[in-house]
């Protein structure tokens, strides 16, 4: 049957659906797949959708949706899995604003329940399923001989823990000097908001897990995760950008992988500069001595816990590593970015 959608969610944004999409009632309950659903009910907190260009919509009841099936683990927002099978008229929720879809596992206190959906079938193409993967750029299982630019890589002890905004004024910095930026994310749940941000501060190219076929990088195996990851790098090499910049979505304890990626030798020799967000001195110094255990440094932090001088003091006094806050001092941010890694502007950051 044929159904006209009112919203197309952004994890879907590379298949190129059109409003009216043809849909089956069998459906293949399985990560990365697409699917139809109503919304129920609305919400006053939590209430938008991302939608393949990036805009957010709000959602009402009875709206005919099209996202992807998925998983999420998330500390500040809703947790869910895939449920094992799923029929036409089942319950589901809306577990992020990307339009990843699945069974609610636990709300949040200051978010309340997500939107419930029901199920009212999978997209096809020629009687085939749709699936974000349908869509995915060129998978690259190895960096060997690929001429890399210089690789920052961001990490951190959770979500919001300021990795977005570190990024952002860092590539806005350095584009003003006139470097080519590409920037991309690596680990996390699909969602557009985040490279837009680094494409509206001045990334020439950006890419996700999305773009290599994942809804989210929960459970995946290490060797998936880092096969997508060496994906996305290769993928911003051929921009030849001046540098690439990566997020590691979520935090490096938790069950988004980051922890897998960055212990890769091959990933770790292309990066030329680890920065570490944290939201207080007590996440920071954990997370130096939770990644040392794992042979892996810290060469700079930022993020909340570099809000004011008491942060910064601390961290270059007992943890011997440079502070910086990226919202408060973003040129002595890029300055140590560039001294780092051995580039300069072409021009004089204004």
């Amino acid at each position: 049957m044929k159904v006209r959608i009112h919203k197309i969610a952004s994890v879907a944004y590379r298949l190129g659906f059109d409003k009216e999409v043809e849909v089956s009632r069998r459906i293949e309950s399985k990560a990365g797949n697409t699917i139809v659903v109503r919304a129920l009910t609305e919400k006053r907190i939590y209430s938008e959708l991302e939608l393949e260009n990036g805009r957010m919509s709000k959602i009402f009841a009875g709206d005919l949706m099209l996202g992807a099936l998925g998983k999420r683990r998330a500390l500040r927002g809703f947790s869910g899995d895939v449920p094992a099978r799923l029929r036409p008229g089942d319950i589901v929720q809306l577990l992020n604003k990307g339009g990843v879809i699945g069974s609610s596992t636990s709300d949040h206190k200051d978010l309340g329940q997500p939107v419930d959906c029901e199920v009212v079938g999978m997209p096809v193409r020629n009687g085939v399923p749709v699936r974000v993967s349908d869509a995915r750029i060129p998978e690259v299982k190895s960096l060997a001989g690929l001429t890399l630019p210089p690789v920052v890589i961001v990490s951190g002890t959770c979500m919001e823990a300021g990795k977005t905004l570190f990024l952002s004024e860092v590539v806005q910095e350095l584009s003003k000097g006139g470097l080519k930026i590409a920037g991309g994310k690596l680990t996390g749940i699909a969602c557009r908001r985040d490279l837009i941000a680094l494409e509206d501060h001045g990334a020439a190219v950006t890419a996700s897990f999305l773009d290599a076929g994942y809804t989210s990088t929960v459970d995946l195996s290490s060797e998936a995760l880092i096969v997508l990851a060496k994906t996305v790098i290769a993928y911003l090499a051929q921009a030849r950008a001046d540098a690439i910049f990566l997020e590691l979505g979520d935090g490096v304890i938790g069950e988004y992988g980051v922890l897998d990626i960055l212990k890769d030798p091959e990933i770790r020799s292309a990066v030329r500069m680890h920065a570490f967000c944290a939201g207080d001195m007590v996440g920071a110094w954990g997370g130096q001595r939770f990644l040392s255990e794992h042979g892996i440094e810290i060469d700079l932090f930022s993020g909340p816990v570099t809000d004011n001088d008491v942060g910064v003091e601390y961290l270059e006094r007992e943890l011997k590593k440079k502070a910086i806050n990226a919202h408060r001092n973003p040129e002595a941010l890029a300055d140590a970015v560039l001294g780092r890694l051995g580039i300069k502007p072409p021009r004089t950051i204004p």
